[in-house]
């Protein structure tokens, strides 16, 4: 990575976000289970190579918040001595969430991301019976993060990341990390305490930090007022008014992504469970997925849903660029979308590299999300970089990463029905995206630069 991101990719990214390297990278969970947060598998290189590449950009890392593998010592620990382990308090067991017991609606207010309960039953190695809390799967057990013991686990992943010189961490699963009985335990107000508790904790080490809601927008919004960084998950149809009304009001201090590891989001613009109106309609949301599914020739459907393991509720499994049926002047406007809007781009490799759908890798795993985790070797990067799509990516990333005026105030209009205005000013500097989404096409156009085109 270090050699691509001084050579071809030289001055194109100030920072890239490493996928968990952690011990062991092929779990469960593609490396969401660690076993040891604290290092780097072995099959990846060790802490060393994580510094010197934060020499050539800056690193982005996970902390993973709620839950560690049920390989991990500490829960290996618990599982031979029971009460008598000192992490015995560190994980969370369904007779300490709800000491008095639950009845049914306890457990159905739980917000769920997946159909399935939020336990498992266990057989510790003591031969004790246990109803894990596994908010994911039953090789993740959740931890108690108020626990003296979940505590100090935190603080040394942080200071292990101070050490390699990651300068941010991205909060996996945080929403989920507080558990209290007659609650959603999702992102209750306990939850956002945690989260500005945390972030003091990473703020004092130097590290900045990027939080992961997959929730209503407006939920977004209170996240962003908290920490120093949130994602924009939006995802849009042909319409622009609903994009434009959200880029107004949209945090400033926004990652903003079309695609991800994760698959495409979708929740982020539903309702909420309580009922909370969306950007879009459950209508609008349904037909955009469906056009997914349609567009990429129903492969987006094998990943997606029963059909998939590792499922997921709020998200279509697809690469970007079948999600829009191989269209890659869509892919372009959309992506100069993204770049125009507020907040710092962040690319995904396998949008980056015009990736298509892995069916192969999707056929051995049965895991959904490896339908757009493709393995690229060192010959098809190489070919791939020299791609007419990849290079209007780079001119594009280019001209965001160097226009003055992306450092000013942004303005958004629907002058037309089909049609989108971004711009952006600062002094005498000014850059303006204009995009006809019925075409589509768009052009982009401002000072101190020759005029851009993107059409079919």
């Amino acid at each position: 990575m270090n050699r691509i991101l001084k050579g071809p990719l030289a001055g194109v990214f100030g920072g890239a976000h490493l996928l968990p390297f952690f011990t062991p990278i092929d779990g469960a969970d593609a490396g969401f289970d660690p076993i040891d947060h604290t290092q780097v598998d072995a099959r990846l290189g060790t802490w060393k190579d994580v510094q010197a590449l934060s020499s050539t950009v800056d690193i982005v890392a996970d902390l993973i918040v709620n839950h560690v593998s049920s390989s991990s010592p500490q829960f290996l620990d618990f599982s031979r001595k029971g009460p008598d382990s000192r992490y015995a308090g560190m994980f969370l067991t369904f007779d300490r969430v709800f000491p008095q017991g639950a009845c049914e609606s306890d457990i159905l207010a739980i917000y769920r991301p997946r159909p399935t309960l939020s336990f498992s039953p266990a057989t510790l190695i003591s031969g004790e019976r246990k109803i894990l809390w596994t908010t994911f799967n039953p090789e993740q057990v959740d931890i108690d993060v108020r626990h003296p013991e979940a505590e100090a686990y935190l603080e040394s992943i942080l200071r292990r990341f101070q050490t390699a010189g990651i300068k941010m961490i991205r909060l996996d699963a945080v929403g989920y990390a507080i558990k209290k009985p007659g609650t959603s335990c999702f992102m209750i107000p306990e939850t956002f305490d945690f989260i500005r508790e945390l972030t003091s904790k990473a703020r004092a080490l130097g590290i900045e930090v990027l939080v992961e809601i997959h929730s209503n927008y407006l939920k977004q919004l209170e996240v962003a007022r908290q920490v120093d960084w949130a994602y924009d998950f939006a995802l849009f149809r042909s319409d622009p008014r609903p994009l434009a009304r959200w880029l107004l009001i949209s945090p400033r201090n926004a990652v903003t992504v079309l695609d991800t590891h994760d698959g495409i989001g979708v929740v982020d613009v539903g309702a909420d469970a309580s009922g909370t109106p969306g950007l879009l309609s459950p209508e609008e949301i349904d037909s955009l997925v469906e056009t997914i599914h349609q567009r990429s020739r129903g492969e987006s459907r094998q990943a997606t849903g029963a059909a998939a393991r590792n499922l997921d509720l709020y998200q279509v499994n697809c690469t970007f660029l079948d999600a829009l049926g191989g269209r890659e002047t869509d892919f372009l406007i959309a992506r100069a979308l993204q770049f125009f809007a507020p907040g710092i781009p962040q690319v995904y490799y396998v949008g980056l590299m015009g990736g298509t759908n892995d069916m192969g890798l999707l056929s051995r795993t049965g895991v959904g999300r490896d339908i757009n985790r493709h393995y690229y070797t060192a010959a098809e990067i190489e070919a791939a970089l020299q791609g007419p799509l990849v290079q209007k990516q780079i001119e594009l990333i280019r001209l965001r990463n160097t226009h003055p005026a992306f450092s000013g105030e942004v303005q958004v209009d629907v002058p037309a029905e089909s049609r989108i205005q971004i711009q952006w000013r600062q002094h005498k500097h000014w850059i303006m995206l204009h995009s006809d989404l019925s075409v589509p096409s768009a052009s982009i156009t401002g000072s101190g630069m020759k005029p851009m085109t993107i059409a079919g």
